[in-house]
């Protein structure tokens, strides 16, 4: 085998800046995760959405171990599921925000059951909390798939190195 041989830095040497460099070079796709809790909208926007099963249905995404708002989502009978498309930047900005004011002017479809997604979303889920796994400074959410709806067509909103959209190296 030929090339060059450089050592990876220890463990010691993984400080958070550099870790969130280098995790920010991988885009993801961006979700909004919501559901009326005690008759309020209650969402937030996640990046790190995943397909995990097939059977059983299954989804994932993480959220950190600091957050205020999941204490109050994960106890939503149900949970609803948008990925958002490349329009909805301003949206994902705003479901980041002040709980508050997250939902201030944003058409949603709420399902009997208290899912909460966006109409103009690229799809649509109605899930449940299969199982929530400690990982770090975050919890690894998996969802159990109970309705799929997928119309829209157009591009997905994408988050990469650390803003919406792709960039470049600086």
């Amino acid at each position: 085998m030929s090339g060059l041989s450089q050592p990876f830095p220890t463990n010691q040497d993984l400080d958070p800046v550099r870790l969130r460099q280098a995790f920010g070079v991988f885009p993801s796709g961006v979700v909004a995760v919501a559901a009326q809790v005690d008759g309020a909208l209650v969402g937030l926007a996640a990046s790190s959405f995943t397909s995990v099963s097939l059977d059983p249905p299954l989804v994932s995404f993480s959220i950190a171990n600091v957050s205020k708002t999941w204490p109050d989502l994960r106890r939503a009978a149900h949970l609803g599921v948008t990925i958002l498309a490349d329009r909805h930047g301003g949206l994902a900005r705003q479901l980041a925000g002040p709980p508050e004011s997250r939902f201030d002017g944003v058409e949603v479809l709420l399902s009997s059951h208290g899912a909460v997604t966006l109409p103009d979303g690229l799809a649509q889920f109605d899930t449940t909390i299969y199982r929530e796994v400690e990982a770090g400074d975050h919890t690894i959410v998996l969802l159990r798939l109970h309705a799929v709806q997928h119309a829209d067509h157009s591009l997905p909103l994408v988050f990469h190195r650390s803003a919406f959209g792709f960039r470049s190296e600086r």
